[in-house]
């Protein structure tokens, strides 16, 4: 589907792995878009059951029906369903926790969870100097950017993020390592109830020179 990893397919469902840079809808100035990709390639174009920012890659939720599209809006909304993220932010946390942060949406104040659990602490000492950690997390709650917002309220920004992260460091990291990507994918999504479902998606091929231990340059 030009592009678009196919990652699950019934006859209610479509679970597809995004691309980072492709906006999940079109709008005014956005020349592509998945919505747009699905209405060509399926009649009727499968509907969109939850969203994901244009630089955040991974599982994204489409049906085939309306019946099913409420459906799985109802389940996506509670405890039945998971949605985890791996994010690579700068620094090193602690092992695992819970940032519980307000957010400003849209002039409202709306309460925010983002648990999270540390999978890798690394420093990197070539070819810049920089300790940052590899993480999993699951939002609680389903607020717009909360997951780049929570780390980067915290002192931890995810890498490669430029409208919440560190500017300055990212330049540096185009420069050296040629990140040009958000490193934030949603990796994982469980559905349970009647659909049973536990669909990953792979990392990206960008975030692979932070996984690597290569020439002694992590410690």
């Amino acid at each position: 589907m030009k592009n678009v990893e196919i990652l699950y397919e019934d006859d209610n469902i479509i679970i597809l792995n995004k691309p980072a840079g492709l906006a999940v809808q079109g709008g005014e100035g956005v020349k592509s878009s998945l919505d747009r990709l699905l209405a060509e390639i399926r009649v009727p174009a499968p509907l969109l059951v939850h969203r994901l920012d244009k630089d955040t890659s991974g599982c994204i939720l489409t049906a085939k029906t309306k019946k099913a599209a409420a459906d799985l809006s109802r389940l996506m909304g509670s405890r039945k369903t998971v949605k985890q993220y791996i994010a690579v932010c700068a620094w090193h946390l602690s092992g695992a926790g819970i940032i519980s942060a307000d957010l400003n949406i849209r002039g409202s104040i709306k309460k925010a969870e983002t648990k999270y659990k540390i999978l890798k602490k690394i420093t990197l000492n070539s070819p810049l100097t920089l300790k940052y950690s590899i993480l999993e997390l699951e939002p609680g709650t389903g607020r717009m950017h909360q997951i780049r917002r929570h780390l980067a309220m915290n002192g931890t920004p995810v890498l490669g993020d430029d409208k919440y992260g560190d500017f300055k460091l990212n330049k540096e990291l185009r420069r050296t390592m040629g990140l040009k990507r958000l490193l934030l994918h949603a990796s994982r999504l469980v559905i349970n109830d009647t659909y049973n479902l536990n669909i990953t998606a792979p990392l990206p091929e960008y975030f692979k020179i932070f996984y690597l231990k290569e020439n002694n340059l992590y410690t």
